[in-house]
Parts: structure tokens; sequence; C-alpha cells
């Protein structure tokens, strides 16, 4: 009894210095839609959501652990969450932030749980990884979502299969799966492009004619060391090029709900087979000579100069206030940024392949208001079915952000492959460290020292199946004892 006292007391020490140790409150602002917009979801959401009425959540707040903050807005050239706006002005309730790190988020999750101090919810994913399961989940550091939302229920009815594929355990699902999205994409300057004479990528994606050829062959005539001169840059670009080959190193068997490793696929080996060419010719930014970090510190920094050529990652790094994307990644308004999926394999299946991850939440251990949790999440996945709403949510980037018809039109494109059936899965701390070894292999094309396939296996794959026994084995148990 003691020793739990003990720890509850360590425990809210730590989020005491955790909480008056952060950064100064930031100032929430209250962006609003137009009349006529704010009128047509609220309609909308009548039809869709329940009631406030037959709603107990109706009136409370959630809070949210996580390093950044999606609902509220804090300056005036942000888009409005139109999710958060329905639940906010239907249903009276409001999201309360709890802020954390990206670094230190699992441990103070931790420290809430075991101090009885749970937040409610928890991003499901991190950069196109499902960061919440399975080995959060036999910690218990989150619960079932069953007991609070219904998979059945026709307004989950896309998202479904893949809730019950790569997010369950024991037939118990842990995450609240809101929509289906893409990982990384190809971004790049037109400008550059053009100077440089290469065909737009945009182009030869539309014609099929967009693969790892075109890319290589760019990537090689534009890397020069001495003119500081490197074709790639940026946190991931090897995951997603490993991805684009449409095979895991790693994955889980939905039939029998176990890891494997798939360090034999011919695909694998020569998607590895282009990134240890473009280590060799010197086309990869070397992170090594810089500390280990990308340009300048700064997501996009080459691009719009005309020092990297493509920057491989979520789209995500590109939406924000137009001057700041502008002076990065190149002109927003005179369409200088756009971005494509990654190129494919040319002598794969001929398919596009993307990161698909969830967006969603996972519902926290000891959380006090799942239910309002889970209206929350409802009122997102609303906004991906009602077409009021859809088209409120596509105006906006290209009213806010400048976003041109083509990069909107690319979007929906990246979205529909990350939708197509061709899922590709990631779990990354999902998996809690415990398999390094694929982390190893997918990001062999940061190294100072590329190696072979054939290098790659052999330091790895004893190694990679110890791991992966583990977690099967965590899995095992958890199901054997009930959960």
């Amino acid at each position: 009894m003691f020793k739990k006292f003990a720890s509850i007391c360590l425990a809210l020490l730590m989020i005491t210095a955790l909480v008056g140790c952060g950064k100064q409150k930031r100032q929430i602002i209250r962006l609003t839609l137009s009349t006529e917009d704010s009128e047509a979801i609220l309609r909308a959401a009548g039809i869709m959501l329940p009631d406030v009425a037959d709603t107990p959540a109706a009136g409370s707040t959630v809070k949210w652990l996580w390093d950044s903050d999606p609902f509220h807005n804090y300056a005036e050239d942000e888009i409005v969450n139109t999710g958060y706006f329905t639940f906010r002005e239907k249903y009276g309730c409001e999201v309360e932030w709890i802020e954390t790190t990206y670094a230190s988020k699992f441990n103070d999750l931790a420290n809430y749980v075991v101090s009885d101090m749970s937040p409610d919810f928890f991003n499901a994913q991190c950069n196109t990884f499902i960061e919440v399961f399975p080995i959060p989940c036999i910690k218990g550091m989150f619960q079932s979502i069953d007991d609070y939302m219904d998979y059945s229920d026709p307004l989950w009815s896309g998202v479904k299969d893949f809730a019950d594929r790569f997010c369950s355990l024991n037939g118990k699902h842990y995450v609240i799966c809101t929509d289906l999205t893409f990982g990384s994409v190809c971004a790049y300057n037109r400008r550059v492009i053009d100077e440089w004479g290469f065909e737009d990528p945009a182009e030869l994606y539309y014609n099929n004619e967009w693969t790892w050829d075109e890319f290589y062959e760019m990537c090689v005539e534009f890397s020069d060391p001495d003119e500081d001169r490197y074709a790639l840059d940026g946190w991931g670009f090897d995951v997603g090029l490993m991805d684009s080959s449409g095979a895991k190193v790693l994955y889980l068997n939905t039939e029998t709900g176990q890891f494997e490793a798939n360090l034999d696929d011919p695909r694998l080996e020569r998607a590895n087979n282009m990134m240890y060419n473009l280590g060799k010719n010197d086309c990869v930014y070397p992170w090594y000579d810089h500390g280990w970090t990308i340009r300048d510190s700064t997501e996009g920094a080459g691009i719009k100069t005309g020092f990297c050529l493509f920057y491989i990652r979520g789209a995500g790094v590109f939406t924000g206030p137009v001057d700041e994307i502008s002076n990065v990644w190149g002109d927003v308004t005179k369409g200088e940024l756009m971005f494509v999926p990654c190129p494919r394999d040319p002598e794969g299946d001929g398919n596009y392949y993307t990161e698909t991850y969830p967006a969603g939440y996972a519902i926290c251990e000891g959380a006090e208001n799942p239910e309002g949790v889970a209206l929350l999440a409802a009122c997102e996945r609303f906004k991906v079915l009602d077409p009021t709403v859809i088209s409120i949510d596509e105006k906006q980037p290209k009213e806010t952000y400048l976003w041109t018809e083509e990069m909107l039109d690319m979007w929906d494109e990246c979205y529909r492959l990350a939708n197509s059936g061709n899922v590709m899965v990631g779990y990354g701390e999902g998996l809690q460290g415990m398999c390094s070894k694929e982390t190893a292999i997918t990001t062999n094309g940061h190294n100072a020292d590329v190696q072979t396939w054939a290098q790659l296996k052999e330091a790895n794959e004893d190694a990679l199946q110890a791991q992966i026994d583990e977690v099967n084995k965590m899995i095992e148990d958890f199901i054997a004892s009930g959960n």
C-alpha cells in the first residue's frame, strides 16, 4: 500500500513539475465560419448525429493529451476544425488540451494513469504510424472503446474493416478510427523542376509514368555536394520510399493476429537498391555531418532556393500561414509548391502505394469522460461523410492556405490511394522500440554508410525475429489472460 502511495506521490510531483515548467499558455482565438456555413453544418448534423437530449455527454469537457492542439485556433490564419465545431456548437462540449512533448508523451501518460489523473484521450497515430497499438494497450495505457461506440453503426461502415483487422485484440477494438488517410507525399518546387528541364512529376503521375527510374535520374542529375545540392532531405523519406514498393519489412498477419517479418520480399530489395544507389551517388543531405539534423533544422529548407529537389513527408508540413510556407517551399500563390505520391516501382504491379493510417483516437485507461470522446469522434466521422461539411472543408485550405486547385486535386488523389484497399500499415511506437531492427532496416537511406539488402538482412534478421517473437508472446499472454 505504501509503495502505491509513494508512486502516486512521485507521479503527482512529476506532473506538477511538468505543468509548472511548461511554456506560457497560448491564447485561444475563437475563429468562426460564415453564418451560412455554420447553419448548414448544424442542419446536416441534425440528420446524421444523435439529438442533444439523447446524448449524456452533451455539455461535458474531454481532456486531450498530445504535443499539439488540432481543435482550437491560436492565430487568425488557421482553418476551423469542423468536427470540433460541431462538438462545441451542437452539443455544448469543450476540449481541454493537456500539453506534452513528442518525446515524453507516453511517459507523461503513464504518470497520469498511475496517479489516477488520466486524460480522456490520445492521438491514435503520429508520423503515419499507429502508435497506441498493440503494446501500449497491453501495458494498460489504453482501454477498449467498444463500450462507448459501435462499429456496426452505419456511421462507421467505411472504417470498420480497418479497425477489425489492424486495431483489435481478442475481438476488442482499441482505436476509434474516424477516417483513413495517407502518409508521405513527394513535395517539390515547380520553378526549380522547370529550371532543371525536368518533366513535372504531377504530369508524370497522371500519365502513369512517375516511377523510381524517373525519380532516380532526376536526383542524380541534380545532386552536387560541391555546390551543396542534395536531391533528398527530410525526416522519413526512406520510409516513404520503402513503402512505395508495396511491401513492409514488418507486418501484422490479420488472419493470425501475429507479427511477421518479410525480408525475403523482392520488392523490398528493389526499393533498398534504389536508396543504396542514391546514397552512394551523394543524393542525400549528409545528416551525419550536421548533427543528425535536416538542413537549417527547417522542414522543406532548400526546396525554394534550389538546394533540395524532393521532400518526402506528410502533407501537413506545408499547411500553415501562407507567408511562412511560401518563404520555405515556394510561392504558393504562383503554384510553385506542388506534391505527388511517392513514385512507383517500375517492376512492380503498376500500383502506387502510400502509407495508410487511421485518423482517430484512443481512450486512455481511467478516462473520466470516455462517452465525450466517442461523441467527439462521431462528430469527426460526420465531417468525413456529409457532403455539406466536405465542401466546407475543401474550401478552407483554398481560402486560408491559398492552395491551388491542382494541390487540392492531388490531395484528393492521395486520399483515394490510401482508401483503395492497398493498405500499408506501420506501428512505430505502437511496438515501443521492441522492433528496433525494423527501423534500422527502413532508415538505411539516412546512414553515413548505406548498406546493401544482403548486408542489412545478415546484420538484422535474427535480432528482428527475436523481437517479433517477444511481441507475439506478449499478445498471446494478453489474450490468454482475458485482457
